[in-house]
């Protein structure tokens, strides 16, 4: 069976020996005592630009209209508010309107797939990286194995931590950063997230992890300029971890 951190190069024998050894991917020095690494779902592990989650939004205003009898103007004013001061739609539609998370669940993920594409350069990217691989998503575990699928990357994770899994307390609350790590026995020191909305990388920070933020369009709350708790920037994920293993070929 093929080692995963073969760094896609193979066994290699030493000059005029028979002995075999494998090269090891090299990992950026500032992030070699990293040995968990997760990653948000939506907007993160696909680009922004693919616009799927347009397609969301549009459910979920479909859905608050049907709820509440409003017209689409009012229900996307609703859906950006509770977004903005609950942590997700959902959170704030449970909170004012008893609404049950599996009903909206599976409404608002009843979408198209079709503009995920398979990103080669991530699925070879994660391949390589060493450590234990896991997702943080305030999204179900139904709707994330979908996208996974679509974009290759079915295999590349350890677990997703959902909504479910969380008690529907979504990021940013600090409780569901601590439940992740409780669930799979993290350090938070030597972990790593990687998250497209910069205010959910604030509580990552605050217990100790590497922070990640994928500026790639994503929707940011109002009057949210504090980037202070972020280490890392980037465009796309897929090269940036290409970039923090060196390969020494």
């Amino acid at each position: 069976m093929p080692l995963p951190w073969l760094n896609g190069k193979g066994p290699r024998r030493l000059a005029g020996g028979t002995a075999t050894f494998y090269r090891l991917p090299t990992m950026r020095a500032e992030l070699n005592h990293i040995r968990n690494w997760i990653f948000d779902l939506d907007n993160t592990l696909y680009p922004a630009s693919a616009n799927l989650f347009p397609l969301i939004d549009a459910r979920m205003g479909e859905y608050i209209m049907k709820l509440i009898g409003c017209d689409a103007v009012e229900a996307h004013r609703i859906q950006k508010d509770y977004f903005f001061a609950h942590g997700t739609t959902l959170s704030g539609l449970m909170t004012e309107h008893a609404v049950d998370p599996h009903h909206f669940l599976n409404y608002v993920h009843d979408i198209d797939m079709d503009v995920l594409e398979r990103n080669e350069a991530l699925v070879a990217a994660l391949a390589r990286l060493p450590g234990r691989k896991l997702i943080f998503t305030n999204a179900d575990t139904d709707y994330a194995g979908r996208i996974l699928e679509r974009i290759g990357l079915h295999d590349s994770f350890e677990a997703v931590h959902d909504i479910h899994a969380t008690g529907f307390r979504p990021k940013p609350d600090p409780q569901a950063y601590q439940g992740l790590c409780d669930a799979y026995g993290l350090d938070p020191a030597h972990s790593l997230f990687v998250e497209d909305l910069a205010r959910n990388l604030k509580p990552a920070k605050a217990i100790g992890m590497a922070t990640v933020w994928v500026d790639n369009g994503s929707e940011q709350p109002p009057n949210d300029s504090d980037r202070s708790f972020i280490d890392y920037t980037t465009k796309d994920i897929g090269h940036w971890l290409l970039e923090i293993l060196e390969d020494q070929a």
